[in-house]
């Protein structure tokens, strides 16, 4: 007589984003923002063209100009403005050009100047390694536990279902930290530093080594043209202007991450399982870019100097549209999840940090436990008696 094995246990079923949408709503979803991409496809022209060209013209004279200025930079005045033009030329070229043109934004263009497959920022981090890490995984993965790190950089707990561990005591420090060392810290993240270090990448230790080798490279080119080369054509302003290139830099860094984690981790962007993407529709990765976004409301000049990343809904939807354009179809997707039930994540700049520091501070924390206070858990954690010291939130 034959036994049959009793039939496995069913896989719990599959969460969506927005389950209060039924299948043919979200591919309705889908079928308008179809739509409208391809709307904006088909305008795209001379306007847009002109317009990148704008910018970068207008970025190269201001680098030009405020180095030209800082020539002179032992003379106070020089020095402040010089040092902000190239803080504001380093902003624009990182932001609404370097980062856009190598999302393949202006690749319709045909212009080998301004393509992705040739663009090369004036960041340490290389192109081809922030490309795969940013466009590839981080717009793939767009807030999956697990999968996409742009989530805390591996370094941040940002969510509840992320396991908290006792240097997420440190996180407000790190973060701090992070905000100043921004173009290394992404050097460091598109290298896959972390994984390779704790055996979790996928990297071959010949690939890791080729693309470290990259890495100092450009760190080199980067340094010496910023805090060797300028200074020594500055003469007797070799110090000063030396100190204004550093000073950039690091004004280009914190608004840079500040404008990140603005469009990634207030209050009210949703994260996702990662099983919640097996067998994925196009209208359900629509709705994890719609919930799991944030942006930044202001005036025009505020959206160009963020690279419109201020619009971070509208580029996580469309990464390859020209950034010029998503102010214009904001309001028609804003109305879209309006229309739909989804919660258009949105506020100035000042109140989305405020937003942010203040998840930062919380889950630095572990999650409450009724059973165990928040010392107790941290006691236990840092005496190392307990492997996880609060248990995952049911989602």
């Amino acid at each position: 007589m034959t036994t049959l094995a009793p039939p496995a246990p069913a896989a719990p079923p599959r969460t969506r984003p927005a389950p209060h949408l039924s299948d043919e709503q979200v591919e309705a979803l889908a079928a308008e923002l179809d739509a409208l991409r391809d709307e904006i496809l088909a305008k795209r022209g001379a306007d847009d063209a002109a317009y990148i060209r704008r910018v970068i013209a207008t970025q190269r004279w201001l680098e030009m100009g405020s180095r030209a200025v800082l020539l002179f930079s032992k003379w106070r005045p020089a020095f402040w403005l010089g040092t902000s033009g190239l803080a504001v030329a380093k902003i624009l070229e990182n932001m609404e050009i370097g980062h856009n043109v190598m999302h393949g934004q202006w690749d319709w263009m045909r212009d080998p100047k301004i393509h992705s497959s040739t663009w090369e920022w004036d960041h340490v981090s290389p192109a081809a390694q922030w490309k795969y890490s940013h466009n590839h995984l981080h717009h793939t993965y767009t807030n999956v536990l697990d999968r996409d790190n742009d989530l805390g950089y591996g370094i941040m707990r940002v969510d509840e279902a992320q396991e908290w561990r006792p240097f997420h005591l440190a996180q407000p420090v790190i973060n701090l930290v992070n905000a100043v060392m921004f173009e290394y810290s992404i050097a460091a993240y598109d290298l896959e530093l972390g994984p390779y270090l704790n055996g979790t990448s996928d990297k071959s230790e010949e690939q890791f080594k080729a693309e470290s080798r990259a890495v100092i490279e450009k760190i080199k080119r980067q340094a010496f043209k910023d805090y060797v080369l300028h200074p020594i054509l500055s003469g007797p302003s070799a110090l000063s202007t030396l100190g204004a290139n550093v000073l950039a830099n690091l004004i280009r860094n914190v608004w840079s991450h500040t404008v990140i984690i603005c469009g990634h981790f207030p209050e009210g962007v949703e994260t996702f399982e990662t099983e919640s993407i097996d067998g994925e529709t196009r209208g359900e990765w629509y709705l994890r870019q719609l919930l799991g976004s944030a942006n930044i409301s202001g005036p025009r000049a505020l959206h160009i100097m963020t690279g419109n990343l201020s619009h971070q809904i509208e580029h996580h939807l469309f990464p390859d549209l020209p950034s010029s354009r998503y102010h214009e179809i904001a309001p028609r997707i804003r109305e879209i999840m309006s229309r739909y039930g989804l919660t258009y994540v949105t506020g100035p700049m000042p109140v989305q940090v405020a937003s942010v520091t203040k998840k930062i501070f919380r889950l630095a924390l572990p999650n409450k436990d009724p059973k165990v206070s928040r010392p107790a858990q941290i006691w236990r954690a840092l005496r190392g008696r307990a492997e996880k010291v609060v248990p995952l939130p049911e989602r």
